[in-house]
């Protein structure tokens, strides 16, 4: 039995995860959950899993009614609490094997490290982690996974699994890469959908209103990385994040266009042979195997059906149009911290998109703007979560000045 925290239990991602355990709960305990401001969604997910431990982000809801609601489930039997160190003190719990981090933004990289550093298991949704915080995190992992192997609890081969990416296209290249040797792969290929916008030019897209924006064609996301699958941000997160998990350099990180999402993403090896991971648009497979890891359980969807897949189709990402991809690509290889930086423009710029307060275009424009004052006043090397919390406050400023 798994012992599991899920930090955004009420997002996509966290519904989805207490989903794949509501079907394995002869393999999988859900112990703790954290919410954002959702708690009634929260509340009603731990009286159907008999959940006691509870924390809510937003503090301000501990003066609010509903916390009476929060301690009353949470009894003598758990811990509870509100703000982002109650989050925290979830993943510390004796009795928790893995965490699940699905938080949105920032906020998650926090989350993250405590996880690591409390000798967790960490299945990571949340992209920022390593975007903003990738040379803070993978050292620790790469104690836990030593941790692991001495405790004798790692798998007798292949990678001992302290960190276990539930994206669908890191879980997509982990699983590819799983029996090979690092030294002979020559490409990681990072597939995309190409969002609601695929094919149109910079001059199609003024005008664009939000609810045009988050109509996605294959997946079913939140709002935030709706917006960023749409502006190719998704897939310049997920280059900076591939860059960190694997060990690989950014000149050998591709992105591709696959419009059909079937493919979710490919290994290239140095024999010109490709693998790439297939299966049905839905998170429940990577969140799954990201639990089981290294098992296989029963399919927690229907499998894909190759005769009715039809073609697939590849393409150049168009980053003259997506300008978010050449900047996240930009801030990766320049690296210290101007991702925290980009990171925190973009979700600032991508917030004021969705209340109607700056345009569609003028994400890409704001970020790079904030990216430029950051360079010219100089990139740090990245040394403690105090410095990047710093710096993303400054950043968030900067970019509230510069929405457009």
């Amino acid at each position: 039995m798994r012992r599991i925290v899920v930090l955004g239990s009420t997002g996509s991602i966290g519904t989805q995860t207490v989903d794949v355990v509501r079907q394995h709960l002869d393999e999988l305990e859900i112990v703790g959950l954290a919410v954002n401001t959702r708690v009634a969604d929260m509340l009603e997910q731990a009286r159907a899993h008999n959940v006691h431990n509870l924390a809510v982000g937003d503090e301000r809801l501990a003066a609010d009614a509903v916390a009476a609601d929060v301690r009353e489930q949470a009894g003598s039997q758990g811990i509870w609490g509100f703000g982002m160190d109650a989050v925290v003190n979830l993943v510390r719990l004796p009795e928790v094997d893995v965490v699940v981090n699905a938080l949105v933004g920032a906020a998650g990289l926090r989350a993250s490290y405590e996880t690591l550093a409390a000798g967790k298991v960490l299945a990571l949704a949340n992209k920022e982690s390593l975007v903003v915080g990738g040379d803070l995190i993978m050292p620790l992992a790469a104690q836990v996974d030593a941790q692991r192997r001495q405790a004798g609890v790692a798998p007798k081969m292949g990678p001992a699994g302290a960190l276990m990416p539930i994206d669908s296209e890191h879980g997509a290249i982990y699983q590819c890469l799983l029996g090979e040797s690092e030294r002979e792969v020559s490409r990681l290929w990072v597939t995309a959908s190409g969002g609601p916008f695929r094919g149109k030019k910079r001059a199609d897209l003024e005008g664009i209103t939000p609810a045009q924006a988050l109509k996605h064609p294959t997946w079913n996301m939140g709002a935030k990385i709706s917006i960023d699958s749409s502006t190719l941000m998704n897939k310049g997160l997920e280059v900076i994040e591939a860059h960190h998990l694997f060990n690989m350099p950014y000149d050998k990180i591709s992105v591709v266009v696959q419009p059909q999402s079937a493919i979710h993403s490919m290994v290239e090896f140095t024999d010109g042979s490709v693998k790439a991971h297939l299966g049905t648009t839905d998170m429940r497979i990577p969140i799954q195997f990201a639990l089981s890891y290294p098992a296989r359980w029963a399919a927690p969807v229907e499998p894909l059906d190759f005769t009715k897949l039809g073609s697939l189709e590849f393409a150049p990402a168009d980053t003259d149009t997506f300008r978010c991809l050449a900047l996240a690509r930009h801030a990766g290889t320049v690296g210290g911290t101007l991702p925290c930086v980009m990171n925190a423009a973009n979700e600032v710029a991508v917030a004021a998109f969705l209340a109607e307060q700056g345009s569609y275009l003028g994400i890409a424009e704001c970020v790079e703007a904030v990216m430029d004052a950051h360079e010219r006043e100089g990139v740090q090397r990245v040394e403690s979560l105090e410095q990047l919390q710093e710096l993303d406050a400054w950043a968030r400023e900067t970019a509230r000045k510069s929405v457009r």
